[in-house]
Formats: structure tokens, sequence, C-alpha cells
């Protein structure tokens, strides 16, 4: 059977013999791997995206015949409900999607509202027709001060162009019962769908949240879910840990911690996969980012930060795990002989293939961090598709939820997150957080004092 993800871990553990490190916290992450799984089994809060791959996505389709209709897509959100659609958009469509013409990219222009910055938000504005605009609002709480103002900003100018009813181009995907998005839904009538209740922002790009965008945009939405049932269903049936890319991961994680490195640099050797680099920073940051541990994603793009991050990363202080990420097969061009005398000291180019070069430099880089005692994870794909990037959607997930379960953490919370959500909203003057308005200003105060400036 093919391999759909291979990681090898050599030179994961410097200094120490992999296997027995592997067999060392074999109990361990057996125990952790149980633990997910149960959780999985008995809907415990949080555990809901285990079960996306398996779910049908006949309701999607539904709505996606509507927004075919439009000439734009603006999603709506923050976090995960932006990152997902914009790693999907990136590694399954043209890089230039927007600038093809609507017969050669078959869907609607698409752009995602993510920041509150109004030059942003202001830019998409310019760009779109809000009569010819369907509009996805993603907020699982329905009270995301972000996605809330942008929504608003959207909102008012669909209203004052004098388009009709915000039913006509509204959709929302939020809590099945409760916040301000589900009470919109059911004032205007407008198109929703919900986000699983034990589905974290994060882990939400294989629901409503990220298929619908993506499925408007032509991906191939049943190769990315049948591509995660078969990462879940490989990873539930790998016999040893050493078989199991995501015990692997997490072992590697968890031991470079304790030696100091408490960074993972993830860095891809595709620009299909700069993107899916951001969604995972949030993945693996916001989940393990908690009671003094914590990994912290670091992204890079292999060979662009060849020329930026690698002599910092090879020579540089040793506090770094990388997870190198490559396809073994992908689009080439041949690169041609140049027949002026000036570029003769091209000539070793000639016939050469552009992605077997960019191939060749991603085993550069990961000898170059070996060679300096640097840990390595090399990690390859055979493709980049729809079916292989819904596997390696599945398998960060299970990978960063194992890590979490294996440390005594909660992977689905991010009280970190909550507490700077509490003083946005007080000092936004949101009723009933003044307390937390006060005590912002009180903090804040300190970066304040003693003001340096030219």
């Amino acid at each position: 059977m093919e391999k759909i993800l291979r990681i090898d871990h050599g030179a994961a553990f410097p200094g120490s013999d992999a296997e027995r490190v592997l067999t060392g916290m074999e109990g361990l992450l057996r125990k952790s791997s149980d633990v997910l799984t149960a959780g999985a089994l008995e809907g415990r809060d949080g555990f809901g995206w285990f079960d996306l791959p398996d779910t049908s996505p006949e309701g999607i389709y539904e709505e996606v015949s509507w927004l075919l209709g439009f000439d734009s897509v603006v999603q709506i959100g923050i976090g995960g409900s932006a990152l997902g659609n914009i790693m999907l958009s990136r590694a399954l469509c043209h890089p230039y999607y927007n600038e093809l013409t609507r017969n050669e990219r078959k869907g609607p222009r698409f752009y995602v509202a993510d920041n509150a910055d109004p030059e942003g938000t202001s830019a998409i504005l310019d760009m779109i027709d809000p009569s010819g605009t369907a509009f996805i609002v993603a907020s699982k709480s329905g009270a995301t001060a972000e996605t809330m103002a942008n929504f608003l900003l959207f909102l008012d100018r669909h209203r004052r162009s004098g388009t009709g009813d915000p039913r006509d181009n509204f959709m929302v995907v939020t809590d099945p019962r409760e916040g301000a998005l589900r009470a919109f839904a059911r004032e205007t009538g407008c198109r929703s769908m919900t986000i699983p209740s034990s589905v974290g922002g994060r882990f939400s790009v294989l629901s409503p949240v990220g298929l619908l965008s993506a499925a408007a945009q032509g991906v191939d939405i049943d190769s990315l879910l049948l591509g995660a049932s078969a990462m879940k269903e490989r990873l539930a049936r790998s016999d040893t840990i050493q078989e199991n890319p995501a015990c692997v991961m997490a072992a590697a994680a968890i031991w470079n911690f304790d030696q100091g490195r408490n960074m993972l640099a993830m860095m891809p050797y595709a620009d299909r996969l700069e993107s899916f680099s951001e969604w995972f920073c949030q993945l693996w940051g916001e989940s393990l980012g908690k009671n003094s541990w914590g990994s912290t994603p670091v992204r890079a793009l292999g060979a662009v930060d060849q020329h930026s991050q690698v002599q910092l990363y090879s020579q540089g202080p040793d506090d770094k795990l990388f997870l190198l990420l490559t396809p073994t097969s992908r689009k080439d061009l041949t690169m041609p002989e140049a027949g002026e005398t000036s570029l003769k000291s091209l000539g070793y180019l000639s016939g050469k293939g552009l992605g077997s070069m960019l191939d060749l430099e991603a085993m550069s880089t990961a000898a170059a961090l070996i060679k300096a005692g640097r840990p390595v994870l090399w990690s390859e794909v055979p493709v980049i598709d729809a079916y292989i990037l819904g596997s390696l959607v599945f398998f960060f997930e299970y990978a960063t939820a194992l890590t979490g379960i294996a440390k005594g953490l909660n992977p689905f919370d991010q009280p970190g997150v909550e507490q700077g959500k509490r003083y946005t909203y007080g000092l936004m003057q949101r009723p009933g957080f003044d307390g937390d308005a006060a005590e912002a200003q009180e903090h804040f105060s300190l970066a304040r004092r003693n003001t340096a400036a030219i």
C-alpha cells in the first residue's frame, strides 16, 4: 500500500539512539493514544474534529451551488476561521487564482477578511461589488471582536449598496444554538451552517468553516476528507510507535524540549505548503503553549529561507527541532542551455529540472543541519493534492493532540487567548467587562514607562 506520509527520525535525537528513546517513551505514548481514542469515542468536549473526516459533505455541496452564483466570496473570520481557508486555497488552487478569468477558475474570486486592519478591509471593499458577493461569516462563539467588526462593516456596505436583504448574500457558520450570529440568522433568515459544538476553531478546517469556501473554488473536498479518513485509519492500526509517525513526532518534540530545544521549525519545500505552515503554527502553538510548556512553532519555506534563516538554524543557538517536508513528485521545468558566453559558468544547470534542484536543496539543508548536530525530522509525501493535504491536516491535528495529552495538557482550550479577548472587550466598552478594562490599562501602563523616542 502506498505511503501517504513518511517521517524519518534517524537524526531527530542528536547524541542518543533514536530507537532507544522511542522505546523508552512507548508506554507514555500508547497510553496517550488510548486517551485520545477514548475521548473521541465518548464524544468529549474538544474531540469532535476526530469525526470530521467521516462526515458527509452533502449539505456543503447544497450551499456551494448557491456560492457559485456570485462573482466573489469573502470569508470573514480569524484564526481557525481563516487560516485553514487560506491554506486550502493556496495549496490546491492556482497561486494567482483571482487573476484568472471566470472560465479558467470555474468559481468566484476569493478573499479573506481576518485582521481588524482598516486598510486590509478597505482593500477588499475596493475589489468587490456587494451585490455580487457572498459573505461567509465564521465564528463559533459569534462574539469574536475582530470577526464581528468586519462583519458589521461588510453588512453595512451591503445595505448601503441597496442590493436587498442580508439573506440574499450572507451565510453564517457558527454554534448551532447560541451567539449573536445564530440570533442574526434567525432574525434575518440568512443561510447558516453549524460548527459542531465539540470542535474548536483551530481544529475546524474539515468542517463547513473550511470546506465551504474551498469547494466554491473547485477544491475536491471529497478527496480531502477521504485522505483525512485514510490517515485516521492508518494511525489507528500502527503496531509500534516506531511505525506511527504521529508518535515519532510527539516523542521528538517532547525529548528535544527536555534538551532545551523549545522551538519547532516547519520548513516545507513547496510553495503550495507555505500557508500550511502558518495554519500549523496556530494549531501547535495554541494547543500546547500552557503550564510553562510549549514548543514555539516557527515557519520557514525552502529554499527561500535557506537564504534568510538557515545561517541562524545551523550556527545559532541549538534551540530548535526541524521538520522538513517535501513532495517526492512535483511538476518540473527543465533549465535550458544559455547561449551567451558570459553565462558559460551556468552550464551545470543546463538540462536539470527546477523541481529536482529544489529536492536537492532540501537534502542539502537537512545535511547541513545534521552536520551541525541539530535535530531533523525528514518527512515526505508523494504529491500535493486534495487527498494528501487532507491526510496531512488530520495527521498534524492528531500529532498535536497526542503531544498535549502526553504532557498532561488540555490541547483543546486556550485560556491565554481568552484573557486577551476579555481585555479587548473591556477596552472596547462591551458591557460587563469594566474590570477587565481597568486591569488591562494597569498592566499596559508598565509598557509606557521610561520612554525613548526620536
